[in-house]
């Protein structure tokens, strides 16, 4: 048995799309086979392997411009909210209902989208340093400061900011992302026990005279480094802010650019932080379901 699905890509993050309805009933197992970076999808003409995870999602059947997500990573598990992911799904529903504003149902709540022809900007929600909401498993917050922890790690003395946009986020400011070993660094605080659901290990430097930012990002669920993450990119924007880092007015957009593609932030102090860059489909096809399942 095989189900159709849509390949996108948001700055980078690259997503497998299927109906919600459609006939996987293990959505952990149909993610761990077509996520793989060995062996998943891969279309004619796309070199690039595998995704950073499935979407699932429904049209709301009164309001087309309505979409429910559910993001299931290839780990298996389940995504409270993604940022390119909400982005490339505003793209997707934008191209079924031919609306240019589209509201987005995800784990962590409703988030609303706009679609142009140049790029989709997706509301995020408030950034939190609260520790019962990154979580952290203390009761003061994190905010570039060193974790005992991880004294005799190859993450000891770096200084680390803890930030809820969506998902939990380590956020540590460096002169140079490109001279950080990134798969050494960032599994000591990723599974450190100051995060007891665990957190996304986010690494950021001033990029082009100090106008904005560079960022690599180590992904919870996904166990690696991803060439986007949107949640990613706003925890930054919002670490920076609240360490005195953004350059000018804080609720302009701030450049932020991973290694997929750029991406723009703002953080306002009145309203939800966005995300804006660009989303697009890059093919189409059927996946089969993986065997033992109907």
């Amino acid at each position: 048995m095989s189900v159709p699905f849509e390949k996108y890509d948001g700055a980078g993050n690259d997503f497998v799309v299927v109906d919600a309805g459609s006939a996987v009933e293990d959505r952990a197992a149909f993610a761990r086979a077509h996520c793989d970076r060995e062996t998943g999808v891969v279309g004619e003409g796309d070199g690039r392997r595998g995704a950073d995870g499935v979407l699932f999602l429904s049209l709301d059947d009164t309001d087309p411009a309505r979409v429910t997500m559910t993001l299931v990573q290839p780990d298996g598990s389940i995504a409270e909210m993604c940022g390119n992911g909400a982005r490339c799904v505003a793209a997707w529903a934008a191209d079924r209902s031919g609306a240019s504003t589209v509201d987005i149902d995800t784990p962590a709540g409703r988030r609303r989208a706009v679609v142009d022809d140049d790029a989709v900007a997706v509301e995020m929600g408030r950034p939190t340093f609260d520790p019962g909401s990154v979580p952290l498993a203390g009761e003061e917050p994190l905010v570039d400061a060193a974790l005992d922890e991880l004294d005799g790690t190859p993450a000891a003395g770096l200084r680390i900011t803890a930030v809820n946009t969506g998902v939990p986020h380590a956020v540590v400011f460096v002169d140079d992302v490109d001279a950080v070993e990134v798969d050494a660094v960032a599994p000591p605080i990723r599974h450190a026990e100051a995060f007891p659901d665990g957190a996304n290990m986010t690494f950021a430097a001033p990029d082009r005279d100090d106008v904005g930012f560079r960022q690599r990002t180590f992904e919870r669920g996904v166990e690696g480094e991803t060439r986007a993450c949107g949640t990613g990119a706003v925890a930054v924007a919002a670490a920076a802010k609240r360490l005195g880092r953004l350059p000018g007015n804080t609720s302009d957009w701030v450049s932020v650019t991973p290694p997929g593609g750029e991406l723009g932030v703002a953080v306002p102090d009145d309203g939800p932080a966005r995300l804006r860059g660009p989303a697009e489909k890059r093919f189409a096809g059927e996946l089969p379901v993986p065997v033992g399942e109907p």
